[in-house]
């Protein structure tokens, strides 16, 4: 039946058009802004996925932050140790050197006392951010450092910040208020292969003195032409006790600084790792979204022209009524 009231072939045609159009603005909305899920209306369990993926992600962010900070704490105390065990290995060189008969023992003490001198620069030098593993003028012992270390979010949804700890106590190279706190001013034990003739002598020696509030018992780590060849290798063995102490607590530090440097270059792969993620679920496919519009385009334009045509039914009816 044809009406000149309803044009019911104008009518769907005009219908193609609105839904063509409403899908041209969504898709044109996808290519402009590079999502197809911009909020949660267009698809609301990813959307609320990725909100908080991407709010994850700027925690991450902080702890990667975080943990550049703490891999200079780390890397700075590090660095002052190894160049401590440098330099106590040349004390003992020179110590040993001091052991030979018709040495002048007055111009070594002159080197040790240089490079003990050196010792307490480095310790006092190795800081950052106002923070020294090494060097302690406080009544209190160095305790555990905290450096944030990870952001995690449990199955239920509960988050929490993990740290990585490292007692600083065992790095004090010089403490200036209790010697026994520090591996340069604590008295260690020294033993010597002979006394007029008599074996397994001792001597307590300490390598730095702070003029700490607490010294240390003992005799500090200095020689004279007074000094006797068993005193020496009391010496000697003394600073190999230092020089083991030291290592053990550069092993400890470089693990530290080693777990630091793992978990920072995890984070960086893990962030990425989450932004991959995301973009999957609500990043638009530009090759996809470029097809669609130019369908759409399509689609459009031969909607229009087939409103023109239902629109044109009319001009027929009229020449129906002409004589």
């Amino acid at each position: 039946m044809t009406s000149i009231i309803t044009n019911t072939a104008a009518l769907s045609a005009l219908s193609t058009l609105r839904s063509i159009a409403s899908n041209m603005e969504n898709v044109q909305s996808n290519v402009s802004t590079g999502l197809r899920v911009q909020t949660a209306a267009d698809n609301a369990a990813y959307w609320s996925i990725a909100t908080t993926m991407k709010s994850d992600n700027k925690a991450l962010s902080a702890v990667s932050d975080a943990l550049g900070l703490a891999a200079a704490k780390t890397d700075t105390a590090y660095t002052g140790l190894n160049n401590a065990v440098e330099i106590v290995t040349q004390i003992k060189a020179k110590l040993v050197a001091a052991r030979e008969p018709g040495v002048d023992k007055s111009k070594i003490d002159k080197e040790l006392t240089e490079l003990k001198n050196q010792l307490v620069s480095t310790a006092q030098s190795a800081s950052f951010s106002g923070e020294n593993w090494l060097y302690n003028t406080s009544s209190t012992a160095t305790g555990t450092k905290q450096m944030v270390g990870s952001f995690t979010r449990s199955p239920s949804g509960a988050v929490s910040i993990n740290t990585i700890n490292f007692d600083a106590s065992t790095s004090v190279l010089v403490d200036t208020n209790t010697a026994s706190r520090g591996l340069l001013t604590q008295a260690v034990t020294g033993y010597g292969s002979y006394t007029n003739g008599t074996a397994g002598s001792t001597g307590t020696y300490f390598l730095i003195n702070a003029s700490s509030t607490t010294s240390a018992a003992g005799s500090v780590i200095s020689i004279s032409s007074a000094t006797t060849d068993a005193q020496v290798e009391q010496m000697v063995s003394a600073v190999e006790a230092i020089l083991q102490n030291l290592t053990n607590a550069a092993a400890t530090l470089g693990a530290t600084k080693s777990r630091v440097d793992l978990q920072d270059s995890f984070m960086s792969n893990l962030m990425d790792t989450i932004t991959k993620g995301v973009g999957r679920l609500v990043d638009a496919d530009m090759n996809e979204e470029s097809t669609r519009l130019k369908a759409l385009q399509t689609q459009q334009q031969l909607g229009i022209q087939a409103l023109s045509i239902a629109n044109s039914s009319s001009d027929s009816i009229l020449s129906l009524f002409r004589s």
